[in-house]
């Protein structure tokens, strides 16, 4: 009987429990079913723990007739313990029931979703909507240009496809790609290109926040790349003409500046001098208006200001006028170096973009010259790689010295009238003023023409011919897409600067690359034979041929040799292609030559020849040519020296080569194979 009795007794605390606990479950279920309850234990999943009036105001509570009705709800949650309330902070938090609760209504709610046979879809602008196929007709047709009809045929084969899918949501972008498919399977690839989405893919991302650049330029420099890689894809595969597309695909042409191809010019010209004042109107509230630009105290003021904001709107250069002579106002030679050299570091904080560079000209007093220079060198001395650089008209004698110390530092110092650093040229086009911007990042691969002309420098010269017409094509296209977005006022401190984008006369320069491989390397002319003849002719036949392009165009062209990056790249393309040792007789390219670069020690010594031969080269290419002396093995006397020779071509750049630790910034020689100040073997440049 006892034993009865337990069991009786065990299994009617067994029956309570159960009971219990069905009940509990039932009065959870019943929290469950107000869409506001599973509201409020949403909101403090994620935002909390929030006060009493912060959770009302989240859930939608706002009036004080709701204040009841919220009260009611909330304390529902906090019998079924769902939520908990911490007396001494008086906030409220969701309790791991709670949380448990607020999972499972996810998933039956994605089951339920499931078992009807419904499909939502998670949009690009973070809302989730139910699929409608409607908005995948009206997609083909708005943006693909798709024919009515064809676009029903597709969206239903689209459909069928959608709904065999094993998943509880779509993305927006998943339909975009089974779209996609279904067209390039009928054969629909122009349609196809035009309804792309342009993007990275997610390893790409993860590598990109993962990479020593992201830790080096910061979060900033991270989202730069990317947009830059977004748009290089839309401009490259949207944009450009298939021809030149291709072209710049097979190597055969660069797109240097592919990301802001149709975005921003390469270099532009400010003269400082022409504003009386700088005023961006309505744009940029948060940047101080400067209400004088004429003295020196104004234009220092001023450049920390400019600087940052015009390097936004080029993508290779920023070259600034009229600055020296404000600055020469300035009777103090020491004081005016030292707070030369403070605007330029506190300039320096716009980071990673175009080079800046400030023209000294011609007439400016040699004791303000080196005044600016001895500036110059303290920003330099501070700065691991500079990105402002100072050009001067001419070389004085009296600060040779300056030059050599400033060069020695790892400063970026030009000599040369009416030039950009990278050698480009503010020139003149017929009828109209000198160039305010100038397009130049679209250079040609000549040891591609060379290779493919069987050693005949005359079916080279025609190939070249040939390249040129349908680059300057592209970039007459580009020019209207640059001029068209600087009017809808995307340039906005260049406009402001310029006082009118009607005086903003565009040049357009198309970029000779390798022409050295091509000319001695691979169609086999001898420098001391008649090759330098045989350059001559290749660069005047470039000249003409893009100027009588241009005029069928209703244009003005130019010719350049200057740097842009393409030469690293051609020789990588073609080595692939040709096999490294064909690309020259002796040595190992690496990167194809871009402009000229002499040697400081050979210009010592026979410097009249070499000078005379750049010269004749500077003189044919109407849009400029980078001349560079290596001074990187010379004393401090010779590297003087060398730039005092140097001083009689058109422009040049003497470049003394330093290495940048990438561990603590510091300079090294270029040979050091460690720091020499903390030994780290790591470097940047």
């Amino acid at each position: 009987m006892e034993t009865e009795s337990l069991d009786y007794s065990q299994s009617a605390r067994k029956g309570g429990v159960l009971e219990s606990a069905s009940k509990r479950v039932r009065m959870i279920f019943s929290v469950m079913a107000s869409p506001n309850r599973i509201d409020i234990l949403r909101i403090l999943n994620t935002k909390g723990p929030l006060t009493y009036s912060e959770l009302k105001a989240l859930a939608g509570f706002k009036s004080k007739k709701e204040s009841g009705k919220f009260a009611y709800h909330l304390r529902k949650l906090l019998r079924q313990l769902l939520v908990a309330l911490n007396k001494a902070e008086r906030r409220y938090t969701i309790t791991n029931l709670g949380k448990l609760v607020l999972s499972l209504a996810r998933q039956i709610e994605e089951r339920s979703i499931i078992e009807s046979g419904k499909m939502y879809v998670r949009t690009s602008n973070h809302t989730i909507e139910e699929f409608n196929s409607h908005k995948i007709i009206q997609s083909l047709v708005r943006e693909a240009s798709l024919p009515l009809e064809q676009a029903q045929k597709i969206t239903e084969e689209v459909e069928n496809k959608i709904y065999k899918f094993q998943t509880a949501y779509l993305t927006s972008s998943l339909i975009r790609e089974t779209v996609n498919s279904v067209l390039i399977e009928h054969g629909h690839e122009e349609y196809r290109n035009k309804l792309a989405r342009v993007g990275l893919p997610v390893s790409d991302i993860a590598g990109m926040l993962a990479s020593e650049d992201a830790t080096r330029n910061g979060a900033q420099g991270v989202m730069g790349r990317t947009a830059d890689a977004v748009f290089s894809e839309y401009f490259v595969f949207n944009t450009l003409p298939k021809d030149i597309a291709d072209m710049h695909l097979a190597g055969e042409i660069n797109i240097a500046s592919s990301g802001t191809w149709g975005l921003l010019p390469d270099t532009i010209f400010v003269d400082l001098s022409e504003l009386d004042s700088f005023d961006l109107q309505g744009r940029f509230p948060a940047v101080a208006r400067l209400a004088s630009l004429k003295g020196a105290d104004d234009m220092l003021t001023a450049l920390p200001v400019l600087i940052p904001l015009l390097a936004y709107e080029a993508s290779a250069e920023v070259v600034l006028e009229g600055v020296a002579p404000a600055l020469a106002k300035s009777k103090d030679a020491d004081d005016l170096a030292s707070r030369f050299g403070r605007a330029l570091v506190a300039s320096s904080a716009s980071g990673p973009g175009p080079a800046t560079t400030i023209a000294v000209p011609q007439e400016t007093d040699a004791r303000q010259v080196n005044a600016l220079l001895d500036g110059y060198k303290k920003y330099v001395d501070v700065t691991p790689l500079p990105r402002i650089g100072l050009s001067l008209g001419a070389l004085k004698k009296e600060s040779a010295d300056h030059v050599a110390a400033a060069v020695r530092a790892g400063g970026i110092v030009t000599i040369g009238s009416g030039r950009a650093a990278s050698g480009i040229r503010k020139a003149a086009g017929g009828k109209n003023p000198a160039a305010a911007m100038t397009l130049h990042s679209l250079s040609i691969n000549l040891p591609r023409l060379a290779y493919e002309s069987n050693r005949d420098e005359t079916y080279f010269r025609a190939k070249l011919a040939l390249a040129i017409k349908p680059s300057l094509a592209a970039s007459a296209m580009r020019k209207k897409l640059v001029l068209e977005n600087a009017k809808r006022g995307m340039l906005p401190a260049f406009s402001a600067a310029t006082q009118s984008l009607q005086r903003a006369t565009t040049g357009v320069i198309v970029n000779l690359t390798g022409a050295h491989e091509a000319v001695y390397s691979i169609l086999g002319h001898d420098a001391a034979h008649g090759g330098t003849e045989v350059m001559q002719k290749v660069l005047k036949t470039a000249v003409e041929v893009a100027q009588s392009q241009a005029k069928q165009l209703g244009d003005e062209a130019a010719v350049s040799m200057v740097a842009d990056g393409s030469g690293a790249r051609f020789a990588t393309i073609d080595s692939d292609k040709y096999g490294r040792v064909s690309l020259s007789q002796s040595q190992n390219i690496t990167s194809y030559s871009q402009g000229m670069t002499l040697s400081g020690k050979e210009l010592l010594s026979k410097g009249s020849g070499l000078a005379k031969e750049c010269s004749a080269i500077d003189k044919l290419l109407n849009g400029g040519l980078a001349a560079t002396i290596d001074v990187t093995d010379l004393s401090a006397a010779d590297v003087k020296s060398a730039i005092e020779s140097a001083s009689e071509l058109a422009f040049s750049r003497p470049r003394f080569a330093l290495a940048v630790c990438a561990t603590c910034g510091k300079k090294s020689k270029a040979s050091a194979d460690k720091c020499e100040s903390c030994k780290s073997p790591h470097r940047l440049a």
